[in-house]
């Protein structure tokens, strides 16, 4: 069997508890194979449909996935993994093929990472949770390896 040669380890996630389960595997993956994580937060189609009609305020979104992101830093911090992050936008109203799964593999191909740890979670009516649906389109379409936790 062939080893895998990982550079990066990208890390789709969305603030949820399930997300944060990812970044742990992310991690894992990365420092096993002397890689770097990028964790890249994708916003939700009602909070960007807020951000654009001004209903939501673009700094309190900040603020959280800022707090998320620290979060998550902190537990790079005790693997030694480099960690970096970004914001996107799962949903676009102008283009309709953006959608959360191709957020994440656009995301993975501009970054050229070689492997994709992606949050599957339950179904449910949290608007937080963007990445209920995601995962399976990752799966279905991603060029490099995926691991679905």
């Amino acid at each position: 069997m062939a080893d895998l040669d990982i550079n990066l380890v990208l890390v789709p996630v969305d603030g949820s508890d399930e997300s944060r389960e990812a970044v742990e595997f992310a991690l894992a993956i990365a420092d096993k194979y002397d890689a770097s994580v990028h964790a890249v937060y994708v916003l939700g189609e009602e909070i960007v449909r807020g951000i654009e009609t001004g209903a939501v305020d673009e700094t309190d979104i900040a603020d959280d996935t800022r707090s998320f992101t620290t979060e998550i830093a902190t537990i790079a911090a005790d693997t030694e993994v480099p960690l970096t992050s970004s914001i996107a936008y799962g949903f676009s109203q102008k283009v309709k093929t953006v959608h959360p799964g191709s957020v994440v593999l656009d995301t993975a191909e501009e970054l050229d990472s070689d492997f994709i740890v992606v949050p599957r979670e339950p179904m449910a009516d949290d608007p937080s949770d963007v990445l209920e649906k995601a995962a399976e389109y990752v799966l279905l379409y991603a060029s490099q390896p995926v691991l679905s936790v």
